[in-house]
């Protein structure tokens, strides 16, 4: 089995969250008290959200659409694992204070590209991606409740690598996707297929184009289906803009 810490450092640079493993949970949150924390709507007050009991630190990014470590970065975490119920998580960029007065606009130094988050350019990475098997789309991305696309087909259809690079996971740890394989093509470029049957390929493993790295199923999931994320600097992209025709 891949060391948990290499898996753990590896997950958390592409945005990723673990499961319990090997004793080690990667990511969540515990109270020490009987007490319940206050109930809010789930969304943002003044930029802020309120633990509840269940959360995690994944949890809240994907409530609102921010990346795991920029959720570090900006309440200052020392351990993702460290939340606890009640506490208040900031999920909106800080506001900058320039000592300008109201009104003036500051000039426009920001990077061009960088969205608000500060997570990633908004150009597309120069990538062209083959469809991972063929089927029909029954689940189109989001970019909040769905990460990715969802192909439906039959149980054991060969999964085809939908390009050539290095799989940096094949395993079952990982909550939510069952089966799953992760494949870098680049160092900022990375794919993900999801609730397999089986898995063809090992850690570490290079893989070409087409080749075949697992087959269908539904593991972690109801009904045969493959679950295709593609992410870009950690943050998940729409597959469908990639994949050629």
């Amino acid at each position: 089995m891949i060391q948990v810490w290499r898996l753990y450092g590896m997950l958390w640079r592409f945005g990723l969250c673990l499961i319990p493993c090997m004793g080690l949970l990667l990511g969540g949150c515990q109270s020490n008290t009987a007490a319940k924390a206050p109930v809010m709507s789930g969304s943002a007050q003044n930029g802020f959200y309120r633990v509840q009991r269940g959360d995690t630190l994944y949890r809240i990014g994907l409530r609102f659409n921010q990346n795991v470590n920029t959720l570090v970065r900006w309440n200052n975490l020392a351990n993702a694992n460290a939340i606890e119920v009640g506490q208040l998580i900031r999920v909106r960029k800080p506001a900058v204070v320039s000592g300008r007065p109201a009104g003036v606009k500051p000039p426009s130094g920001r990077v061009a590209g960088k969205s608000e988050a500060g997570a990633i350019s908004t150009a597309a990475p120069d990538i062209r991606l083959q469809w991972p098997v063929r089927g029909k789309v029954i689940s189109m991305f989001n970019g909040q409740t769905q990460k990715g696309i969802d192909i439906a087909g039959s149980r054991g259809t060969p999964v085809k690598a939908a390009a050539a690079g290095t799989v940096q996971y094949a395993g079952d740890e990982l909550r939510g996707y069952g089966r799953l394989v992760l494949i870098k093509h680049s160092n900022s470029t990375l794919t993900a297929y999801a609730y397999n049957d089986s898995l063809k390929v090992r850690n570490g493993q290079s893989v070409q184009a087409g080749q075949t790295i697992a087959t269908m199923g539904d593991s972690g999931t109801t009904g045969v289906k493959l679950h295709f994320e593609v992410r870009v600097n950690s943050r998940a992209v729409n597959p469908l803009r990639y994949l050629s025709d």
